[in-house]
């Protein structure tokens, strides 16, 4: 029924964000034209929590060593420990944080068909 997802990220500084995840991060690309870059993602899961305020929609990358791939990009950020899984956010050039995780719970995203 589905094809795939398609994430956006808003950005101040979307070319030079563009080139972080291009050249820095190594996601493949095809170029929409005009520049207009989009990356293919690693496989991708959803899930649906409850909340009482606004709904609201998040981004994650996951990862499976949060620490590994920190020291790999040279990006010495905070870890935050939660019982589901350990977090960061990976610095981009226009000054927004790109969500990472480290799952500690059971993962969906390399279930078969």
């Amino acid at each position: 029924m589905f094809t795939g997802s398609h994430v956006i990220i808003y950005s101040t500084d979307a070319e030079a964000d563009r080139a972080f995840i291009r050249d820095v991060l190594g996601f493949p690309h095809v170029d929409a034209g005009a520049g207009w870059l989009i990356f293919r993602l690693p496989p991708a899961e959803i899930a649906v929590h409850p909340t009482d305020d606004n709904p609201h929609h998040e981004f994650y990358l996951m990862c499976e060593d949060l620490e590994a791939l920190l020291a790999k990009l040279d990006s010495p950020q905070q870890i935050t420990e939660a019982r589901w899984g350990r977090l960061a956010s990976i610095p981009l050039p226009s000054g927004a944080g790109l969500p990472v995780y480290q799952p500690l719970h059971p993962v969906a995203y390399n279930l078969p068909d």
